[in-house]
């Protein structure tokens, strides 16, 4: 069933998975019936190996690019199946940075990626006494099993415990073919909301990055960019919103938002890749929300004609409308701000700071 659903993405993609030459590439995803953001794992460039990563930097014509990808896939591959610990491989990354004098990842040269691949896998062989798996099969089934398995990793656990899930829905694996937000820049990966979650007000919201892949964004590597002009300048960062930076691949992703909100007729939490001045959509997915984003816009939908009256109230979870009752800040009093940061929960609170779930 596997094989004979890679050869429709083969066809499809005029790749073949593990050819030298052309290779095709994918990205291992989870699939689960509910949305769960950011609770499951993912593997990204797969299907590299010492002959692809050449086939590739033949293709696109850029060696940085490919070995680039490659470091990526080796460190992502240990960390979600090997299950090693990813600071040493951060370590590494860093000197390499250091010793060529540059700050950000995709200013390092191709020859010292290459460099740095041999010194993961060198990382790899050291901690597990194995070498890193060159052949892409074996990567396929050694990622759909991680992503399998982590349907029961402890944050994935929580999240269904605090949502109702029942661990008997399982999950799927979704295998894509991979396209790149890093070639370039030219290229830009980024996650969006139709509407602003936190509030419900009705704005494009989101974040991305130029010249990265997806998990850069969420993973806090490198600072990300705000998607409008309004928000660059309501954030007062000196990025360019991507509606400065790529006008164009803005006005395209305007229409998209656009377009889900129509035919799904509710907010949605959506991912997106730009390669080479083309915009493709990774995935949608009806968005999280707070209680007051919730109201404002069951009601504003409704009132829109997106929805009716008693969808709208129906979509309105009774146990939710609690974080409205939650202690806030006055926001007309004075304070002296000593950090700043996205929220993650409702209300206020006060007490000695940590920085783990566990220490929490």
């Amino acid at each position: 069933q596997v094989r004979e659903a890679l050869a429709l993405v083969e066809q499809r993609m005029g790749q073949r998975f593990g050819d030298p030459e052309n290779p095709l590439l994918v990205s291992v995803r989870s699939g689960a019936r509910a949305s769960m953001p950011g609770m499951m794992d993912t593997v990204l460039n797969l299907g590299m190996t010492d002959e692809t990563v050449e086939g590739l930097a033949r293709r696109s014509g850029d060696r940085r690019f490919a070995f680039d990808s490659y470091r990526r896939f080796v460190q992502m591959y240990a960390d979600v199946v090997m299950g090693l610990d990813i600071a040493p491989f951060e370590r590494l990354l860093e000197r390499a940075k250091r010793r060529c004098g540059v700050t950000l990842d995709y200013e390092l040269p191709a020859q010292e990626l290459e460099v740095l691949v041999a010194s993961y896998k060198a990382r790899i062989f050291d901690e597990l006494d194995q070498e890193f798996p060159e052949d892409p099969e074996e990567q396929l089934w050694g990622a759909m099993g991680a992503v399998f398995g982590s349907w029961m990793n402890q944050r994935a656990q929580t999240y269904r415990r605090l949502h109702d899930i029942p661990a008997s829905w399982g999950t799927a694996v979704n295998v894509q073919a991979m396209v790149f937000g890093n070639m370039g820049n030219d290229c830009a990966t980024g996650v969006a909301f139709t509407r602003n979650p936190a509030i419900g007000v009705n704005e494009f919201y989101g974040e991305f990055l130029i010249n990265a892949q997806g998990e850069e964004v969420v993973a806090g590597m490198r600072t990300p960019q705000d998607l409008t002009r309004k928000a660059r300048e309501a954030h007062g960062s000196k990025l360019p919103s991507l509606q400065e930076a790529m006008p164009k691949m803005f006005n395209e992703l305007l229409e998209v938002r656009r377009n889900l909100e129509v035919h799904y007729r509710d907010i949605q939490d959506i991912e997106f890749t730009i390669q080479r001045g083309t915009l493709f959509m990774l995935q949608t997915r009806t968005a999280k929300r707070t209680a007051l984003a919730a109201l404002k816009i069951a009601v504003e939908m409704a009132k829109d004609g997106l929805t009716s009256k008693r969808e709208a109230i129906l979509r309105l979870r009774p146990e939710s409308l609690d974080q409205l009752l939650h202690p806030t800040l006055d926001p007309i009093a004075e304070k002296r701000v000593v950090a700043r940061g996205l929220p993650a929960s409702p209300g206020a609170a006060s007490g000695k700071v940590v920085f783990t779930s566990d220490d929490a």
